[in-house]
């Protein structure tokens, strides 16, 4: 299994009605092996990543259902959505693939 972590450097001026949207884009993804999509805030309780002050995790069967994840349109579109709300753009989003 693969938890997709993904950490968001929002700027602060996003607009909060967009992230809610993107994230119900992305939570309705239907995508072979893709399994769970949970989101919210990031509470940072060890002060580790105030930057990061909202977060994903989708969570993958397998590695090649990440890659069908990562090839899909939908996700390409939702993902450049969320690049238009970050500092940096691409540079604003922080992501980690964990296999468990």
């Amino acid at each position: 299994m693969i938890k997709h972590v993904v950490m968001l450097n929002l700027r602060a001026d996003h607009d909060p009605a967009e992230l809610a949207d993107t994230m119900a884009g992305f939570d309705g993804l239907e995508l072979s092996g893709f399994t769970d999509f949970t989101h919210g805030p990031n509470r940072d309780l060890e002060n580790k990543t105030p930057n990061h002050p909202y977060g994903f995790i989708c969570t993958f069967k397998n590695f090649d259902a990440l890659q069908r994840y990562q090839a899909d349109q939908k996700h390409k579109r939702l993902g450049a959505r969320l690049k238009d709300m970050c500092n940096g753009g691409a540079d604003g989003i922080m992501v980690m693939d964990l296999e468990v």
